[in-house]
């Protein structure tokens, strides 16, 4: 059995990159670093969503189903250095070759880790092989679109047509699953400047479970799960989080049987 492997990632601006982009005095302060990128981005295209590149990787979080294993995890420690915690992602692509899944990762989460990963000197030679060193990754990369060894649920969904793409959010809830608690993507650097290194690990491990339970209800919609094979695995969910006393597990248990 292919282990699969689904992940989320979790970004601050990186703002020591940022200082010498934009030309600032190495006194500046990260938050005014930020300020000022937000602004210049929101003066040029009305949105202060930073490019990918000028984006640090502070979490990334995994469930890995494997055989009758279920697991729910974040990488590293908190406050591990951003190419310690991309490396150690793509180190567990070199050794496991899992069939990745992601919501929105082939337009973001990949991306960043791209640009991050060259920033930071890592290696992901498994990962880029499209077929130079194993042939079976010619016709089944992480990197082609349309490929299997990345599913990108969102695209899928979508019939890679952005305009019809879904939040996460929506579908997890509309789905009968938690969504988001308390926290989303445009509070994680209010958050970072505050110290919540953990409450961010926390937030970015439940959006990858409601990654995991939607992609469950994809796999029993085309067939790869019939009946009972699916209301197994939401119970393996469901038993394993019910046994962990985490506050985040608490409330994104409390929510589901709500």
């Amino acid at each position: 059995m292919i282990p699969t492997l689904v992940f989320d990632i979790e970004t601050i601006p990186d703002t020591d990159g940022l200082k010498g982009l934009l030309g600032l005095p190495a006194e500046t302060s990260a938050d005014d670093v930020a300020k000022i990128a937000f602004h210049q981005r929101r003066q040029h295209n009305g949105s202060e969503f930073l490019p990918l590149h000028q984006h640090r990787v502070v979490a990334i979080s995994c469930v890995l189903r494997e055989a009758d294993i279920f697991k729910v995890w974040s990488l590293g420690a908190p406050g591990e250095p951003e190419g310690q915690l991309i490396k150690r992602f793509f180190d567990g692509i070199e050794k496991y070759t899992p069939n990745v899944v992601s919501w929105n990762g082939g337009g973001f989460d990949f991306p960043v880790l791209h640009y991050r990963g060259l920033v930071n000197g890592v290696q992901a030679p498994r990962y880029w092989d499209m077929g130079e060193d194993d042939k079976e990754f010619k016709w089944n990369n992480y990197i082609s679109r349309y490929h299997a060894r990345h599913t990108d649920l969102m695209d899928l969904l979508a019939m890679y047509q952005g305009r019809a793409n879904a939040p996460l959010d929506d579908m997890a809830q509309l789905c009968g699953f938690p969504g988001k608690l308390g926290m989303d993507g445009s509070k994680v650097w209010d958050a970072y400047q505050q110290g919540e290194i953990e409450a961010i690990r926390n937030y970015c491990e439940t959006d990858v479970v409601n990654t995991y339970l939607v992609y469950l209800r994809f796999q029993f919609m085309r067939g790869q799960l019939n009946q009972v094979a699916y209301d197994r695995e939401i119970s393996l969910v469901r038993d394993t989080l019910n046994a962990d006393a985490a506050s985040h597990w608490q409330e994104f248990m409390a929510a589901w049987k709500s």
